[in-house]
This record gives C-alpha cells, structure tokens and sequence, in this order.
C-alpha cells in the first residue's frame, strides 16, 4: 500500500520522457565527423536522437540539402553551401538549430540566417596548430623539392635539385588569427623573418619577433606567402594578375584557408612564367580540383586535399565543441 502511495506522489518517469532530445533527427554533413562516426555514435544514441549521415566527398549541393534539411531537427555543417534556399527550407521544415564544424564560415548566408531565426556558431581555436603544421611541411617542401625528388626516384631517376635554406627566407603570413600565430612560431624556430598581414593589427602593435605589414605592398618583401585568412567579400582574388605582378621572381604560395583568395587563373600563369616557383594549395576555388584544371598539368603545383585539420586529437575536439553547441541550441529549442 505504502509503494502505491509514492509511486502516486512520485510517479516513475521513463529516462526517455525526460530527455528533450528524443526522437530527433540530426543531419552531419561535415566529412572529417562522419569519417569516425562509430566514436561518437553514442552521443547520439544515449539521447535518444537518430543520425542522418549521408556520403559526402567534400560538400552536398544545395538542392540535395534542400531535400534533407527539412526533416532534422539539428544540422552539423560542414563547408556546405548554407544558402538562403537551404535555410528556408529548414525553417519551413522542423530545423531547431545548425553549427559550422570548423572555423570557417564563409560558406553561410548569415543574412538569411538571421532573417530566418537561426544562430549559427562555429568552433573557433580547435585546430590552429594542426593547419600550421601543414602549411609549414608545404614551405619546406616547396623550399627543397622534396615532391620533386620523389616523383623522380619513383621513376627510376636519382635527383639532387638545389634548393633553399629556410632560415634564408622570408615569410608572408597573410591573416594573423589562430593559425597565423601558429605558423609564425614554426616559422620563426626555423629561422625565418615573418611579416604578418591583418587589417585588424594596429600600427605599432607589439608582435615580438613578427613584423607587421601592409596588403598587397608586403608582397615585394617576401619569398613565400602563406594564406591562413578567413574569406569575405573584400578579399575574393586577393592575389591576382596585378598584385602577382609586385612579387618577387620565384616566389613560393601556400593557401591553406580558402580557395577563391587566390585567382587560379593568374597563378596559373605565374607558375608557367617562373614568377611564381611553386604552389601547394590545400584548398581550391572549386572542390574537388576539376578534371580540367591547368594545374593539373603543372609539375610546380603541389596538392592538398582541403585536409589540413584533420588529424585524431583535433577532429576530436571538434566533434565534442560541435556537439556540445549542438546540444545546447537543441534543448533552448524543444
């Protein structure tokens, strides 16, 4: 009788009941998160909330998001491209809440986001140090060939190009955020002078063993540039025809941030010239590279894959700043 009486008073509520999270979708779009999903599956799964993890290369087009995002309740983006008509359709859908995995989001229409209702955050600082490790491997394997000796050891040659001391070089960093600072720290331990380029440094400002300096006249100044700035609308095709036109002869690029920073087109030519010595390009105006890319065919054009973050420890720390942001938009919005 007594059990009766406290079940009445405090009736035994079903975990499930309790979670706010049963029952919804999740749609993850980002290709580095759906490549362990089998880690993190029980974030999920303890919730209660059920996955959407579609196959992704690099990104969905819009109109494979348009049919998707409707149907899910929270959205893990990627480098998708996060248009008006996609967010549309999520609000027209049962889309509570999205976050960008990664740093950056030029990939979404903020203006319609907020229009539409949604606050979209990102996960800044989770791989700053990683981005700058590659960036430093492509200088290095820019400055000594070292992808050139490969390829001809591979084909039966025994190659000794002559290449160039780092600690003789001068580094361009052209955006000073979390990566920027990362790289000129490697950068500076090997020995080289760094210019650093932000509109946001002040004149003046104290940067210790980093100079500051000024777009695109630092151009001149350096022997390699390494992009590692965020894209917006006023540095589309920063280094073009004219401001390739200011560099030094045999000047090394490394874009490790965005692809439309740089116009293909002009550094194709700068490569052919010998304006430019070489490139490695971890990121491209359009990904996957096209088959009928011209940089394809060039020899001093070294490729990446947009991978740069993607290591264990980092990807890690994403997944976790993303789904705890994901989980706390999702209970805000029941």
């Amino acid at each position: 009788m007594q059990s009766l009486f406290l079940a009445w008073i405090f009736p035994v509520m079903d975990t499930e009941t309790r979670n706010p999270l049963t029952g919804m979708r999740v749609l993850i779009t980002c290709p580095p998160m759906l490549a362990c999903a089998e880690e993190w599956r029980s974030e999920f799964d303890t919730r209660g909330v059920e996955l959407v993890l579609p196959d992704v290369i690099q990104t969905l087009p819009e109109d494979a998001l348009v049919e998707l995002v409707p149907s899910c309740d929270g959205w893990i983006i990627g480098d998708d491209p996060v248009t008006r008509a996609v967010l549309r359709a999520g609000r027209d859908g049962v889309l509570k809440a999205a976050v960008r995995w990664g740093v950056g989001t030029d990939n979404i229409d903020f203006n319609a986001a907020r229009e539409l209702g949604f606050e979209i955050k990102n996960t800044p600082g989770m791989f700053g140090a990683e981005v700058a490790d590659v960036a430093m491997a492509y200088v290095t394997c820019l400055a000594r060939s070292i992808i050139d000796i490969d390829r001809g050891v591979r084909a039966g040659e025994w190659p000794k190009p002559r290449g160039k001391s780092l600690s003789a070089l001068t580094m361009g960093i052209i955006g000073y955020g979390d990566i920027g600072k990362n790289l000129a720290l490697r950068a500076v331990a090997a020995g080289m002078a760094v210019i650093a380029v932000d509109p946001t440094l002040e004149v003046g400002q104290e940067l210790g063993d980093v100079t500051r300096g000024e777009w695109p006249e630092a151009v001149g100044q350096c022997d390699v540039l390494v992009f590692t700035c965020a894209l917006t609308n006023s540095n589309w095709h920063m280094l073009d025809a004219a401001v390739l036109a200011l560099a030094r002869d045999g000047v090394f690029v490394v874009n490790v941030a965005r692809g439309p920073l740089i116009d293909e087109g002009a550094l194709c030519s700068a490569l052919i010239s010998g304006r430019v010595g070489g490139a490695a390009l971890d990121v491209m105006e359009n990904e996957p590279l096209l088959a009928t890319s011209k940089l394809r065919t060039l020899e001093n054009c070294v490729f990446g894959t947009h991978n740069a973050s993607n290591t264990w420890e980092a990807v890690g720390r994403t997944n976790r700043k993303a789904m705890t942001l994901l989980w706390a938009a999702l209970e805000g919005n029941p």
